[in-house]
């Protein structure tokens, strides 16, 4: 049994944010931190842990998505998106749900769309979105492009954009060294979370 778990931006507005409460605010008087080439990041609206590749060879960053649709809302383009966790098995589990059996599915507005030129392959137009996410205990918000990352290593990768608007170094030569955390949710808890909201929505109705 799969389980499919959908987050619009309608819903982001009453989930809680998965960041820790010491969350430092970003301001221009920060010290710039220094991250390693390889971090966790919590999608802030979902509590989803992914591992991030910070590159500063890519301008803008990129998140897992597969089967992205546009569609309108209000007279506004958005986009429908699923992240399916068995192609990156970093979620925590505390009982017997498999990774196998969970599809995250969100909706976002478009920000603008991106040609991307692909060497020995026909170009590609991506969609991209700004999400909210949480690294070393930090709250961010920056671009990200929706490409299938299924057969990488990273399914999100921080571009060039990320670093500079939030005063970011990098270590290249280590991963990891994130001095605090970001609170994020198990398979078990994104299940149960989207089961109340279920049950809570048929009970106004």
């Amino acid at each position: 049994m799969k389980f499919l778990v959908p987050f619009s931006l309608a819903t982001a507005l009453i989930f809680p944010t998965y960041a820790m409460s010491e969350t430092t605010p970003k301001t221009s008087e920060t010290v710039p931190e220094a991250l390693g080439f390889v971090e966790w990041v919590v999608m802030n609206d979902t509590g989803l842990r992914l591992k991030a590749r910070l590159d500063t060879g890519a301008k803008t960053s990129s998140l897992h998505a597969v089967n992205v649709e546009e569609f309108k809302k209000d007279d506004q383009k958005w986009v429908r998106f699923q992240i399916p966790l068995a192609d990156h098995k970093d979620q925590p589990a505390k009982g017997d749900i498999d990774h196998e059996e969970i599809i995250l599915e969100l909706e976002r507005p478009v920000e603008r769309t991106v040609l991307i030129k692909r060497k020995g392959a026909p170009s590609q137009r991506r969609y991209v979105v700004i999400m909210d996410f949480c690294i070393s205990g930090t709250s961010h918000q920056t671009q990200f492009s929706l490409t299938d990352r299924g057969n990488f290593s990273y399914p999100v990768l921080l571009g060039r954009r990320f670093m500079s608007d939030d005063n970011i170094l990098i270590d290249s030569a280590d991963s990891f060294i994130a001095t605090r955390e970001c609170e994020y949710m198990s398979l078990e808890e994104l299940v149960e979370e989207h089961e109340a909201k279920i049950i809570k929505a048929e009970e106004t109705t």
